[in-house]
């Protein structure tokens, strides 16, 4: 599906979709948190890594720069964590 027909749902409902992506961030570090070296690595990566995915998204709809950049920040640093922690590398 072309962008020009999903962001205009991802504008109607951004507010609710940035609450998914951090609440989403919330609980990746929250479980790395309290699991510790016992964290399902790869599953906090990929979680991390949508919500960032997410977030950007709305970001850049809301043509903020700062947000932007810190989300897409977040995906490369979640792509390298999914790496990792897959054993691909």
């Amino acid at each position: 599906m072309p962008l020009n027909l999903i962001n205009p749902v991802v504008l109607k409902y951004i507010k609710t979709i940035e609450m998914i992506g951090v609440l989403m961030r919330i609980a990746s570090f929250s479980a790395v948190s309290w699991l510790g070296p016992h964290s399902p690595f790869l599953i906090v990566w990929i979680v991390n890594t949508t919500d960032a995915v997410l977030l950007t998204w709305c970001a850049m709809l809301k043509k903020d720069r700062a947000y932007t950049v810190l989300n897409v920040f977040w995906m490369i640093i979640g792509a390298i964590g999914i790496v990792r922690s897959s054993g691909w590398f």
